[in-house]
């Protein structure tokens, strides 16, 4: 992710095609540090959203009307007496700095045409909204720094609005070349690293994928580059400042394992092996990635106690399976002392009072044997004293076997239920998760004094192969039990990761014969909703429902095979439609 100086710039350029002139027909303030403006202008009518939230702030156009309170906040109120119906005249950015200038013309009380200017700081926990006079004098903020919380600033009523510079930033958009080649050539760090502590605007991402492009080492220090690759970059240095001077921007996302992990507003060749999102704006851009960031923050945050239930169910049942398996290895010598007690009673009369060894012929490999004896036992005694360890060891062996498979199966439950956390998408999701692991005893019911409890209704994933057949994917035990044993009929075709937590898969075949597409469609959706979604392959099973079997007493979601087919294939699933139920 990068708000940086170059999406601030995309987004003024954007503005600028869409609301100068517009008036402010509305302004409101949903929340302490958020704004919200209907723009008129001839052509149509606009909500652009300014928000100077620390952990999100924002500049977007939007579609979404959020609901205001009851009672206007006083910043509110303040710019709808100086504001309301102003006319929108110029928006510029100061250099690349993430800093917004909108100069507003209004009339005052009498009559006579004013300007004001919202300055609008996209600066992380710095952000903030700022209404100043035609003098740059600051008239009020959204939030108010005073001396004690900031010693650069102070952004009270009264004050003279300025840019601090705490960085000596260069702006990159009148920096000269001897100048950029010098500045960077002076830093002792990683070329890429020095890139964005030199120049103002410029995000680490956008760092490493200009020395992407001029296919040079980001790790190096730039002085250690030729002169010949010094210019070179520079060359694309020039190139990127050009096109966003000319408002030639390409805002993308970045999507990875189905969820956006980056965004910006020039092409990312470098991430040429992941799914690349294009957008002819920035603002629908903005609205996308954190609408998908808000959801996958949402159910991460949700989801945080049961995942914790998971992870220490997991590490128990881990450390228990361990020891079981340690204790197990131990009964191995069991046979031998079965063995010692056997040849002890054949040969062990032929003992001489006071011997501590015998030695004996092992009638099953005709080798001789050293076996340890008591002196102060007799050969019945020190026969049976074999035999018993034999017995206790067996014992153990038979009811540690039995044990051994119920943890390697607990684990095996509680590792497609962390599976099915992460493939999770909504609260009723998580629901039905949970319902799980109070079904499996890892929480306790809660009690609904008398009244029953109606589980949400969780769907499963459903798409659609390219031959037009429904595929369809369990997001958890229960959903998996619901597809294979009442949903899908005997001839639909059942897919899973092979030996790994994973969806149960289902294509609905309707009679038909599935072509060799929609096998790998569905092999790909397997891959990709398993534990094995980030390997570059996973190898998946398949075959036709009616050939799965369900063990007795099993837990949710498991199944046997024998007879099945299988393929390798990559757990990219970009291109197959999801189908909105």
């Amino acid at each position: 992710m990068a708000f940086d100086g170059i999406v601030v710039k995309n987004i003024v350029h954007d503005l600028n095609q869409c609301l100068i002139n517009g008036r402010l027909s509305k302004i409101a303030q949903p929340e302490s540090d958020e704004l919200q403006w209907t723009i008129k202008t001839p052509a149509e009518q606009y909500r652009l959203l300014l928000s100077a939230s620390a952990s999100l702030p924002l500049l977007y156009l939007t579609d979404m009307n959020k609901p205001s309170p009851m009672t206007a906040p006083n910043f509110c109120m303040l710019l709808r007496k100086h504001i309301a119906n102003g006319r929108i005249v110029s928006i510029t950015q100061p250099g690349l700095e993430r800093i917004v200038d909108f100069e507003i013309e209004h009339y005052n009380d009498l009559g006579d045409l004013c300007t004001k200017h919202i300055m609008v700081e996209l600066m992380g926990k710095h952000s903030n909204i700022i209404f100043c006079d035609d003098q740059m004098k600051i008239l009020d903020s959204i939030k108010h720094i005073s001396a004690q919380v900031s010693s650069v600033r102070e952004v009270l009523p009264g004050r003279d609005y300025f840019i601090p510079d705490t960085r000596h930033k260069k702006d990159p958009l009148t920096v000269e070349k001897e100048e950029f080649l010098r500045l960077l050539s002076e830093k002792n760090t990683a070329c890429s690293t020095a890139l964005y502590q030199v120049f103002t605007g410029i995000s680490p991402l956008v760092s490493e994928e200009l020395f992407f492009r001029a296919s040079l080492d980001s790790s190096l220090p730039f002085g250690e580059f030729s002169s010949t690759e010094q210019l070179h970059f520079y060359r694309i240095f020039s190139e990127f400042i050009e096109d966003l001077t000319s408002g030639n921007f390409s805002p993308c996302i970045v999507w990875q394992d189905g969820a956006p992990t980056a965004f910006s507003s020039i092409r990312l060749s470098m991430y040429s092996d992941l799914k690349l999102q294009e957008f002819e704006h920035i603002s629908p851009l903005l609205s996308q990635y954190y609408k998908e960031k808000e959801v996958v923050t949402r159910i991460r945050q949700k989801s945080v106690n049961l995942r914790k239930i998971v992870s220490n169910a997991l590490e128990r049942s881990r450390k228990k399976y361990q020891l079981q398996m340690r204790q197990l290895d131990d009964t191995k010598k069991r046979d031998k002392f079965k063995l010692y007690g056997e040849l002890i009673s054949v040969y062990g009369y032929g003992c001489k009072e006071g011997d501590t060894i015998l030695e004996a012929e092992n009638y099953y490999t005709n080798e001789m044997v050293k076996i340890p004896i008591d002196p102060t036992l007799s050969v019945a005694e020190n026969s049976q004293k074999y035999f018993q360890k034999y017995n206790k060891l067996k014992r153990t062996y038979e009811a540690l076997s039995e044990l051994t498979k119920e943890t390697e199966e607990e684990i095996l439950h509680l590792e497609s239920i962390e599976n099915s956390l992460q493939i999770a998408v909504s609260e009723t999701d998580l629901a039905q998760i949970r319902e799980e692991l109070v079904h499996a005893g890892y929480i306790k019911k809660r009690s609904t004094g008398g009244k029953q409890h109606r589980l949400p209704k969780s769907k499963p994933f459903h798409y659609r192969s390219h031959d037009g057949f429904d595929i369809y994917i369990g997001k958890n035990n229960f959903q998996n039990d619901e597809l294979t044993w009442k949903f899908a009929r005997g001839n639909d075709w059942w897919f899973h990761a092979k030996k790994m937590p994973g969806s149960h898969v289902i294509v609905r075949t309707d009679g038909k014969e599935l072509p060799d597409r929609t096998f790998e469609e569905a092999a790909r959706l397997a891959a990709y909703y398993s534990s094995g979604r980030n390997g570059e392959k996973v190898e998946i099973d398949y075959l036709e429902r009616k050939n799965v079997k369900r063990p007795n007493s099993a837990k949710p979601g498991f199944v046997i095979y024998y007879t099945n087919y299988s393929m390798t294939i990559s757990p990219d699933i970009s291109g197959i439609p999801l189908i909105e139920d």
